[in-house]
């Protein structure tokens, strides 16, 4: 699949994370045609018109409302619909409503949409994916998690902060589960070529103040919850670099959550690696390198996968 002309891409779910992807995707020109669908139509029909209104300024067209026609034609389908997290709940307390939700929507965006890939942002964004790559049967390549992208930039963002350096000059990421324990690869971590231990472009970073960073990302979501009610901005934007990627097939490297297949002995659940993300959809890095100490935290979130797809049933 090459660069995909006259691009659409539906967001369903007109929510905070859904509208502000919807914009992201708008604002970054990452498709030609913007749809959102949701169930709430004077909802969706208020935003559709309020990004409707701007398009001047961004050369795609917008459409979308409450009858799932507007998910006919779609290139890329992003599922942002579901209940959303509130202060004190961790992502895996929104299981078993959202699969239920998932497991009602989902053949009826297939049969609009069969050939989309599907990028799920909903959370547990995991065990999503795992019952999302269940209910269609579509390969895990075209059924994927947004994963831990948002965690990796929240990572670079305070590496950069703390080091003086613009976001793009550091090389590093979040992998796992996309929740509490999730985790930086630090054994590839580095600013520019520099191995992160290694820098000295300012005062050295420190094994327990690489730990501190760690948790300050991990719970980062809480911390923006507590005071604004649901993180929107940034997931929106790292939904649309997924989408960009998508559509403009780059085969960029992004830690989405697929589910496994024999990776690292992994099979049937999903976390985010290094994947090459294209117009294909994505792949998970099976060469990607970790320490001992990592492997055994990959396998942590691993077993928190399991036990949550078991008390679901899956």
């Amino acid at each position: 699949m090459n660069v995909v002309e006259n691009a659409k891409v539906t967001v369903v779910g007109a929510g905070s994370v859904g509208t502000s992807l919807a914009y992201a995707t708008l604002i970054r020109g990452a498709a030609s045609e913007v749809a959102l669908y949701d169930i709430a139509r004077e909802k969706v029909e208020a935003e559709v018109l309020d990004l409707a209104h701007g398009t001047q300024f961004t050369g795609a067209s917008v459409s979308g409302g409450a009858d799932l026609a507007v998910v006919e034609g779609s290139h890329v389908v992003v599922i942002t619909a579901g209940a959303k997290q509130q202060p004190g709940q961790t992502r895996l307390d929104l299981a078993g409503t959202n699969v239920r939700i998932l497991e009602k929507l989902l053949p009826n965006l297939l049969e609009r949409a069969p050939d989309a890939i599907y990028v799920l942002v909903t959370n547990p964004v995991d065990v999503m994916t795992v019952a999302a790559q269940r209910i269609s049967g579509l390969p895990a390549n075209r059924i994927f998690g947004s994963g831990t992208v948002l965690d990796t930039s929240r990572l670079r963002w305070l590496l950069a902060k703390r080091a003086g350096v613009s976001t793009s000059s550091v090389h590093a990421a979040i992998v796992g589960e996309h929740g509490d324990t999730e985790f930086p690869l630090w054994s590839q971590a580095g600013i520019g070529p520099v191995p992160i231990l290694e820098w000295r472009g300012s005062e050295p970073f420190t094994l327990p103040e690489l730990d501190r960073i760690a948790d300050e990302v991990r719970n980062a979501a809480y911390t923006v919850i507590r005071g604004k009610g649901a993180t929107n901005y940034a997931i929106g934007l790292a939904g649309a670099r997924i989408v960009e990627a998508i559509v403009n097939n780059e085969r960029a490297v992004l830690p989405v959550s697929t589910v496994l297949s024999g990776i690292r002995g992994l099979d049937g659940i999903a976390l985010s690696l290094p994947s090459i993300v294209g117009g294909e959809g994505a792949f998970p890095l099976a060469e990607a390198p970790m320490s001992e100490l990592e492997g055994v935290q990959l396998e942590t979130s691993a077993e928190v996968i399991r036990t949550s797809l078991a008390s679901l049933g899956f």
